[in-house]
């Protein structure tokens, strides 16, 4: 499978809020991913699958979607209030309350790795979508634990135990479960009936770094969080000007290249007449 990269209109003003209202690591993150749906297909009624507080939606889609569902309360009461959806659920991927053939387009942003058994999950919406209906998520790929920074740097002088024990950690932290390349997950997406279009990477071994020591930087967001209901204490932009000339280029980084990340169009493969 050769990746497809497309052509991302960057928009700095949308990360300039992301980082106003996120810990800077998940601001770029999400920044670079809410522009790949600006140029997506797609046709509704769309379900959110793992929608959380609804922050991502909000940023990433001009229009309230259709359904988002969630397994956890405290997230959909946030959503509730940003409005970014028409309706809401509580319910695991493996069991969602929808009839066959419900959405035209199914969203997923770094969802699907958190999910011990995602396979279900992944029949679940091949049988909720629609015959030609659209399948869009992302996930880290196997060049993430190969680009953390501590553990390649452990490798370089042969600490490779404690490289990966590293590693581990940070699966930990992450709540990472697995990181398939592109091909597992295009065997795993036919097998309940879904075919995947077009593919890429994303998130550079800079970026990546970004991310890895800003979960370390962004501690202090959590408290705040706790304190406050918001991530950041003063969310102004001012606030975050230097941020954002520091990670700036990471944002605006070319997708041509291995990435950390992957990201997947698929459609669900009508059935034979």
């Amino acid at each position: 499978m050769r990746p497809s990269v497309p052509s991302i209109v960057k928009r700095p003003e949308a990360f300039r809020r992301q980082l106003t209202e996120l810990p800077a690591f998940r601001a770029l993150l999400r920044a670079v991913e809410a522009d790949f749906y600006r140029d997506l297909p797609l046709p509704g009624p769309i379900l959110d699958l793992g929608c959380g507080d609804g922050h991502f939606a909000d940023v990433a889609f001009d229009a309230p979607l259709d359904v988002g569902v969630d397994p956890w309360w405290s997230p959909l009461v946030e959503a509730r209030a940003r409005r970014q959806h028409r309706w809401l659920t509580r319910a695991v991927g493996a069991a969602m309350p929808f009839p066959p053939d419900s959405f035209q387009t199914v969203v997923s942003n770094s969802v699907l790795e958190h999910i011990p058994a995602v396979d279900p999950v992944l029949a679940e919406v091949a049988r909720i979508l629609r015959p030609g209906g659209w399948f869009h998520f992302s996930v880290p790929g196997p060049n993430f634990r190969r680009f953390l920074s501590v553990a390649r740097s452990l490798d370089r002088v042969r600490l490779s135990t404690l490289a990966e024990r590293y590693r581990r950690v940070f699966d930990r932290v992450s709540r990472h479960h697995y990181y398939l390349p592109p091909e597992a997950w295009s065997v795993r997406l036919r097998q309940v009936g879904l075919r995947v279009e077009r593919w890429w990477s994303y998130f550079s071994p800079g970026a990546l770094m970004a991310l890895e020591w800003g979960h370390l930087l962004g501690l202090p967001c959590v408290v705040v969080k706790l304190l406050t209901g918001r991530w950041m204490l003063v969310p102004r932009a001012w606030n975050v000007w230097l941020t954002e000339r520091l990670l700036r280029r990471f944002y605006e980084e070319s997708l041509q290249g291995p990435g950390a990340y992957l990201f997947f169009s698929a459609r669900r493969i009508p059935s034979p007449a």
